[in-house]
């Protein structure tokens, strides 16, 4: 009986790799980065599975073009880059992967935080340009954390794993989120509050809300003017949650202290981005779940959502149940 056949839009990893052989007859992109548009509806049009990143465009067109899909397996959390609603119209299964990167996400976003609050790029540039030839007591001084207030934008599992890490800072913690998460406010001694007291009474604010219609450009210049001037913004949600040119503003005009940024409104970002000039700005080319452990869980859970779905069983994450 032959294998169903599947396209995997971008090289995964091996412990996912593994795990199609004997499952599936697959095909993988092997070119530098996503493939083109006219190479994936090629590739999609005798398919039954694909195995998808973030920088594919899921949509209508494609669907259209591909008769015999049955599942999508999203190589991520996010799932902004596909359409929902064409995907339940043409009968496809969408799947993604959460939980497997929530550690190393909010490892990350904390990461951003302590390196903007202490000012670690722009000391290390410092001591490299060969600029250490003394010290003065109010050299390069940062922020503290201890004793702050962080507010998260987004309480789900990677929200509540940054207040975890907080908390052992030493950090009270405020959240804003549509449902309450009574559970999580008495482990974590969380306060669920509106967006505008979080921004307004935060010391620092950390975005981990999914990209919707009601969450883009959610942080623009009437958000960023409440924020204190010593305040930190971190984000590794997705980059349009932020209105890009507003906090441009607001970093260059000093309405907030600093940010730390691991995504962008388009990525990879151009290197005329205005952003990448700011010194007070610390950046990572959308790396929130870039260990071995996560990246591994990732390509595993993806493979095996696709081969659930293929060979009849309920995939563990489905979006579109």
């Amino acid at each position: 009986m032959a294998l169903p056949k599947v396209y995997v839009t971008q090289r995964i990893l091996k412990e996912g790799m593994d795990l199609l052989n004997g499952h599936v007859d697959y095909k993988m992109w092997r070119g530098e980065g996503a493939p083109d548009r006219a190479t994936l509806l090629r590739e999609v049009q005798d398919v039954e599975g694909l195995l998808s990143m973030p920088a594919n465009a899921i949509d209508d067109e494609l669907f259209s073009h591909a008769p015999k899909l049955k599942v999508v397996s999203q190589h991520a959390v996010g799932f902004d880059n596909i359409d929902i609603k064409a995907a339940k119209c043409h009968g496809v299964i969408i799947c993604n992967t959460p939980d497997v990167l929530t550690d190393a996400t909010a490892d990350l976003a904390f990461t951003l935080l302590l390196a903007a609050a202490r000012r670690i790029v722009e000391c290390s540039e410092y001591l490299r340009r060969g600029q250490w030839t003394t010290w003065y007591p109010d050299m390069w001084l940062g922020m503290d954390t201890a004793g702050k207030k962080l507010g998260i934008v987004g309480f789900g599992q990677i929200g509540q794993a940054v207040a975890r890490r907080a908390k052992g800072f030493g950090m009270s913690i405020c959240y804003y989120n549509p449902s309450a998460k009574p559970a999580a406010e008495k482990e974590l001694g969380a306060q669920r509050v509106s967006l505008d007291e979080l921004l307004q009474t935060s010391d620092y604010v950390t975005l981990h809300c999914p990209l919707k219609d009601e969450t883009r450009s959610l942080i623009g210049e009437r958000e960023l003017q409440m924020m204190k001037p010593t305040a930190i913004l971190v984000n590794t949600s997705r980059g349009l949650v932020v209105d890009q040119k507003a906090l441009c503003k607001a970093l260059s005009e000093k309405w907030i202290w600093a940010a730390g940024l691991d995504v962008f409104a388009k990525e990879p970002v151009p290197l005329d981005e205005p952003l990448l000039t700011l010194p007070n700005v610390t950046v990572m080319p959308h790396m929130g779940s870039a260990t071995y452990d996560s990246r591994g869980g990732m390509s595993r859970l993806a493979a095996q959502n696709l081969i659930d779905a293929l060979e009849g069983r309920q995939p563990l994450y489905v979006v579109n149940p």
